[in-house]
């Protein structure tokens, strides 16, 4: 399902009452909200398919019930509520979305030809282009937007159950009191104070990487000798790229590996470049970091879309990658199939 907003006429009153507004002049006052809803419908669901579901039901349901908005909370808080109800009416009976380091298996082994797990729910990149259109206002907030959609976090969510999920991002990360989460999800203060004290216990437990900032000048020349290592096939400089602890993931394999030279021994074996210039690299972003769309050479010498590579990089080199795979990813990126 796509994410359309209607067009909007320009008579709508800015301080209309729900109630008084038509189905376009309603989505128009929504308008504002939308990368907020979308990412915070990401966050319960780990599926970027899902949260665009989950935003436009939410405007539906919105729409259908604003006759009865009477203006008790702000309209963001209310329409907030709507979408975090739609999103555990769509969790009830669904497994979570994992990546392959969240199935508590050990480490692979490089040499074992991966194997695909299709029948496993994947945690989803988010495109940041979906949720950062326009340069930030406030650099402060934006840095807390970002760490709210980092994979580790969002990953680490879908550990927790749906009703877990929502009261820990009701409270911190709209900043919601426990009465205004009671309220909105039909449980008790008390109840909303003790789910919240489970949630954060888990949480406390990821493991928090520190990335480097993109704008920092050894952030770009080690992701350029990065993306120049690729293109080159050159396995022993990307080795020499990647951190000690460095871990490597790509659902819907759903092996994970660890250190340098598995990782390089896992590209050497496995990937299906024969030598440089197989692979084309395309700066794009996911999840508030780095990414790049990989395009392979095929059979008829065009390079088509492979994958896309998610890149945390730290003070000591590569730390992590995760990587996806699949075309369709590449349309929700906005990019081509083929590079010409």
């Amino acid at each position: 399902m796509t994410t359309t907003t209607p067009a909007h006429p320009s008579g709508a009153a800015p301080n209309a009452a729900p109630g008084d507004l038509t189905a376009d002049e309603f989505a128009e006052r929504l308008a504002p909200m939308r990368r907020e809803i979308l990412a915070h419908c990401y966050r319960m669901t780990g599926s970027v398919h899902d949260a665009e579901d989950m935003l436009q039901e939410t405007y539906l349901r919105a729409w259908r019930a604003m006759r009865g908005f009477e203006n008790r909370s702000s309209l963001r808080t209310w329409v907030f509520r709507i979408a975090t109800n739609t999103c555990l009416t769509h969790l009830e009976g669904r497994r979570r979305r994992p990546l392959p380091t969240g199935l508590g298996a050990p480490a692979a082994d490089p040499r074992d030809q991966p194997r695909e797990d299709l029948g496993t729910p994947w945690l989803e990149p988010l495109p940041d282009a979906l949720v950062w259109a326009q340069p930030p206002v406030d650099p402060a907030e934006t840095t807390v937007h970002r760490d709210s959609v980092r994979l580790a976090f969002v990953a680490a969510l879908q550990h927790l159950t749906a009703q877990q999920r929502a009261v820990l991002l009701l409270r911190d990360v709209l900043a919601w009191s426990a009465a205004e989460v009671a309220d909105a999800l039909d449980l008790s203060v008390a109840a909303v104070n003790s789910t919240l004290q489970r949630a954060r216990a888990h949480m406390a437990n990821v493991q928090h990487l520190t990335p480097m900032e993109p704008t920092d000048p050894r952030h770009r020349a080690l992701v350029e000798r990065y993306v120049a290592a690729f293109e080159a096939y050159d396995i022993a400089a990307i080795v020499d790229l990647l951190a000690a602890d460095v871990v490597w993931e790509m659902p819907p394999f759903p092996g994970w590996y660890t250190g340098p030279q598995a990782v390089g021994e896992l590209i050497g074996t496995w990937c299906p470049a024969q030598g440089p210039g197989d692979m084309r690299m395309v700066p794009t972003a996911a999840n508030g970091l780095p990414a790049f769309a990989m395009y392979m050479r095929d059979a008829q010498g065009r390079h088509a879309a492979f994958q896309v590579q998610q890149v945390t990089v730290t003070d000591d080199g590569v730390r992590h990658v995760t990587v996806w795979f699949g075309a369709e990813l590449f349309a929700r990126f906005g990019l081509p199939a083929h590079l010409d």
